[in-house]
Order: structure tokens, then C-alpha cells, then sequence
């Protein structure tokens, strides 16, 4: 399915460079640049949140980190307090769940900026394969292991290809079959492409772009740039 399929000591070599210490030193100066500035933001945020509706301000959800180890991340609530009991992982742009400030944060992202916590802490890294729920990692295939050879990420590839993953599954009566069909097979060849090929310059490029797509915020989730696309830019 992949080029590189196979768990390979070359393939940990490549998620584990000898440069990991610049990329790590990297993550955390640029996550404590970014929780000083946008703490007044955070601030603001999290009063809005609670005078919607009921509930804690953040989200603590258990994902797959490196190497599989369960780590709680930090994110804005954006649906109700017992969604988890409601639904599962996959979330449609029209899902019952969100609240009307969630809808808005989701759509600018501002609901991962806490994340930059996770940053620090060093269950994450500003660039890399996002994290799943422990029930994904579970289900992952030997090829699909090679995903938990680096610290996820608060963006990637994936995150920019598919920004509003929520309305490509609006009205699907079957969020996690169309997710698993359409949408992961892409997600997880593009994490796997960057396990196996990532650098400091590619975390810039793709930390860019990001904030383009993010202030871009097109209306039509068609108009989203592929990775491939973004690189040509």
C-alpha cells in the first residue's frame, strides 16, 4: 500500500533523527512564545466558553502518544460536557454535540491552541502525526505502527489537507464507517510520508501553511490545499 511499509530499523532511524534534540528545543521555545501571547486570548476564551454552557473549559481526552503511551490532551470544550457518553471520536459539522461557541473555535482551530501545554510538557510536538484515541492506536496495523515512532503533532500534512473534516462527513449517517473509508486512508499514508521524511525546514513549511489555510479560512472545504499542493506554492 506504502513505499515504506515495513517497520524498519531505517524507518526508526528516520522518526528518530539525531537532530530530534533541535526539533525539541524548537517545540519549546516557539510554545512558550505562543502560551505568553495568546494567554489574554486563552483568557477570553475560556470566560466565553463557560457562559455558553455548562461544563469544564477544557477538554482532557486520552490519545496515543509516542510510542502508543496514553497521554491526556488539552483542548477547548467545544461540545457539550457528556459528549464522549453521546457520540464517538468522529465529529460531523452538523453533530448535535458541539455548542454554539465550540462551532466557532473549531472552525478557526482555536480549540487546539491549549495544546501548546502538551507542547511542553513533551507529549507533543508542534508538527506531527495527530493524535488518535486509544482505540484507533489499537486498531493500527504493523505498516500504521510507524505513526508512533514520532511525538504527535498539533498539525501536519493531514490536518491542512483535511481542515474541515467535519463537513465532509456532514449528514454522513454513518460518521465513523465514512471517516474510515474516506478520509483515514489518506491521513494515515500522509503520516506514515512524514515519519519517514521530515525536517526542521518541512515543520516550518508546514507550520506556514497552516496559518494560511487558518486565516484563508475558505467557505468551501474543496478549496483546502493538498500537501502537494502547498509545497508548490
Amino acid at each position: 500500500m506504502w513505499r515504506e511499509c515495513r517497520v524498519s530499523k531505517s524507518a526508526q532511524d528516520s522518526a528518530i533523527p539525531a537532530g530530534r534534540s533541535v526539533k525539541r528545543a524548537f517545540d519549546i521555545a516557539l510554545s512558550l512564545i505562543g502560551l505568553v501571547f495568546l494567554s489574554p486570548l486563552l483568557v477570553v476564551l475560556a470566560i466565553w466558553i463557560k457562559l455558553d454552557s455548562p461544563g469544564a473549559v477544557f477538554y482532557r481526552g486520552v490519545r496515543g502518544g509516542r510510542f502508543g503511551t496514553p497521554f491526556r490532551i488539552f483542548k477547548l470544550r467545544t461540545m457539550v460536557a457528556n459528549a464522549e457518553q453521546l457520540g464517538g471520536a468522529e465529529t460531523r459539522a452538523d453533530d448535535p454535540r458541539i455548542t454554539r461557541v465550540g462551532a466557532r473555535l473549531r472552525y478557526y482551530k482555536l480549540d487546539e491552541l491549549p495544546q501548546l501545554i502538551n507542547v511542553v510538557l513533551g507529549d507533543m510536538s508542534l508538527v506531527g502525526p495527530r493524535p488518535e484515541v486509544m482505540e484507533e492506536v489499537a486498531l493500527y496495523t504493523e505498516c500504521e505502527r510507524q505513526i508512533l515512532l514520532a511525538r504527535p503533532g498539533i498539525t501536519d500534512w493531514a490536518s491542512i489537507k483535511f481542515r474541515h473534516e467535519a463537513e465532509l462527513l456532514r449528514g454522513s449517517p454513518d460518521v465513523h464507517a465514512t471517516y474510515h473509508s474516506k478520509i483515514r486512508p489518506e491521513k494515515v499514508r500522509l503520516a506514515i510520508e512524514y515519519v519517514h521524511h521530515h525536517s526542521l525546514l518541512i515543520d516550518c513549511k508546514i507550520i506556514l501553511a497552516t496559518l494560511r489555510a487558518i486565516f484563508q479560512h475558505p467557505t468551501n472545504p474543496s478549496s483546502a490545499r493538498s500537501p502537494e499542493e502547498t509545497e508548490a506554492i
